[in-house]
C-alpha cells in the first residue's frame, strides 16, 4: 500500500455510502470523494416525489450535515474524473490536478437517454435526475396547464400523478403496451393503468415521440409517432438512463451495459470497483449479467465493497428491492420479475392493497406489494432466508400468509 488511500469516483448515494462505510469499518488511510456537482452527496428519490410537492424541503435532501465529513476525514473533491492512468494508480481530474490511490471505487452512475427529435432542446422540456432537474421541474409545474409525460417508468408516472393533482391535464406516451413493463408483473402493471385512468390520465400505448412543437423557444406540442398532436406547456421525458462507462472503458476495463465486476464487485482490475447503478454484475440466483437502479443496491454494494477493502471481503448476493409512489398507490418490490414466467396474486387484483407472488423456473424470485407494508418486510426477509421457500401451491392457498411463514410456520392455514 502507497498510503494514498481510497479514491471513490461519484458523489450519490454509492459515492457516500462507501465513505462513510469505510470509516465505520475503522478504515484509518486517506478518504477522497470525487464529485462533480457542486453539492455535498445528496437524496436523488425524493426528486420526482415529495420535492416537487413541497412536501420535502432543499434542506432536507443531504445525506449528512457538512459537518459529518470533516468529522470523518473525508476529503470531497467538487472536480470531474477525466481519465484513468491504471498503471500509475492515478485518476486525472477535469480541472488537470491528479488524484492517486490505492483502490478506486467507480460510482459513476448512469445518465438520462436522451430524445432527438426536432425542438428537443425547447424550453419546458425537462428530465428529472439532479436536484436542478428537479427545481425547473417544480417551476414549471406552479404554472403548466397541459403536461405531457415522456415513458411510462416509475419516474415518469410520479410525474403524472403529482401533475394530476396540481390541476394538470397529462397525456403519458409509452412506446410499449403498459406501463412500467420492464419492472413489474402484468397484475400490477394493470392495477396502476386503473389507477392512472380513473385519475383522467390519458395514456397513449404504442406512441413514440416524432416531435416537439415551440413557439418562441418554448415547447407547445408533442407530435407522437402516429401523428397525434398533444397540446402542452410542459413536457417530462422520463425514458430510462445509460450508465456512465466512458471513464472505465477509455482506462481499458471490461465494460458492456454498464462496468462489468465479479461476485465480489471488483472490475477486471483488481485496484478498482465498480458499484451502483454504472455496476453489471452477476445475478447470484441466475449468474446472468445485471445492472440494477436502486437506493438499496447502491448502498448494499458500498458496504460491502468498504468491507473487502477493509479486510472483510464476501460476495454479493442481496435481495434488491425498490419503490414508487403514484399518488395514493406505493408499490414495493422485493426481488425481481427478470425471467419470472408465473404470478400469483394474493387480495384482489382490482382492489387498492394486494400482493403478487412472482416465480422464475418454479421458484419464488420476487414480491409486489401494493399498499401491503407488511407483505413488503416478510418478503425481504423471506427472500434473504437460507432455507426452502414458499411454492406456488403454498402461495396460493387458502388464507396464506407471508409473515406466517417467514415466522417459522409453513403450514397451510385453513
Amino acid at each position: 500500500m502507497s498510503g494514498d488511500g481510497v479514491v471513490v469516483v461519484g458523489g450519490g448515494q454509492a459515492g457516500f455510502q462507501t465513505c462513510a462505510s469505510l470509516r465505520q469499518e475503522g478504515y484509518a488511510g486517506r478518504i477522497r470523494l470525487v464529485c462533480d456537482e457542486l453539492h455535498a452527496p445528496y437524496q436523488r428519490p425524493p426528486l420526482s416525489k415529495g420535492f416537487l410537492t413541497g412536501k420535502t424541503s432543499g434542506d432536507a435532501l443531504p445525506l449528512r450535515a457538512e459537518s459529518f465529513y470533516a468529522e470523518n476525514a473525508i476529503e470531497i473533491v467538487n472536480d470531474a474524473a477525466a481519465f484513468i492512468h491504471r498503471q500509475a494508480c492515478v485518476v486525472e481530474l477535469k480541472s488537470g490536478a491528479c488524484a492517486a490511490y490505492d483502490h478506486l471505487v467507480l460510482c459513476v452512475g448512469a445518465r438520462n437517454r436522451t430524445l432527438q427529435v426536432q425542438n428537443a432542446e425547447a424550453a419546458g422540456i425537462v428530465y428529472i435526475r439532479t436536484l436542478e432537474d428537479a427545481v425547473r421541474a417544480a417551476r414549471l409545474l406552479a404554472i403548466a396547464q397541459r403536461a405531457v409525460v415522456i415513458g411510462a417508468g416509475f419516474i415518469g408516472l410520479e410525474f403524472a400523478a403529482i401533475a394530476c393533482d396540481s390541476g394538470l391535464d397529462v397525456s403519458v406516451l409509452e412506446l410499449s403496451d403498459r406501463p412500467m413493463k420492464r419492472a413489474i408483473s402484468q397484475l400490477m402493471s394493470d392495477a396502476f393503468t386503473r389507477y392512472h385512468l380513473s385519475r383522467g390520465v390519458k395514456f397513449r400505448f404504442g406512441h413514440g415521440i416524432a416531435a416537439f412543437e415551440s413557439v418562441d423557444g418554448q415547447v407547445s406540442a408533442v407530435v407522437t409517432t402516429t401523428g397525434e398532436r398533444l397540446l402542452a406547456d410542459m413536457v417530462v421525458v422520463s425514458i430510462g438512463v445509460v450508465p456512465n462507462v466512458d471513464l472505465a472503458a477509455h482506462a481499458g476495463l471490461v465494460t458492456g451495459n454498464g462496468i462489468e465486476v465479479d461476485r465480489f464487485l471488483v472490475t477486471s482490475d483488481p485496484n478498482i470497483s465498480a458499484i451502483g447503478d454504472c455496476a453489471l454484475f452477476p445475478h447470484p440466483n441466475t449468474n446472468k449479467m445485471i445492472r440494477l437502479e436502486s437506493v438499496q443496491n447502491a448502498t448494499d454494494q458500498a458496504r460491502l465493497v468498504a468491507a473487502r477493502i477493509s479486510g472483510t471481503p464476501a460476495p454479493y448476493n442481496s435481495v434488491p428491492w425498490f419503490w414508487t409512489e403514484q399518488g395514493a398507490y406505493k408499490l414495493q418490490m422485493a426481488g425481481t420479475i427478470d425471467q419470472c414466467d408465473q404470478f400469483v396474486a394474493s387480495g384482489d387484483p382490482c382492489s387498492a392493497s394486494f400482493s403478487v407472488f412472482c416465480f422464475r423456473n418454479g421458484q419464488l424470485a420476487c414480491v409486489e406489494s401494493l399498499n401491503r407494508p407488511a407483505d413488503h418486510i416478510a418478503a425481504r426477509r423471506v427472500l434473504s432466508a437460507d432455507r426452502n421457500l414458499p411454492t406456488m401451491a403454498d402461495t396460493a392457498a387458502s388464507g396464506f400468509s407471508l409473515k406466517t411463514w417467514n415466522n417459522g410456520n409453513d403450514t397451510r392455514a385453513a
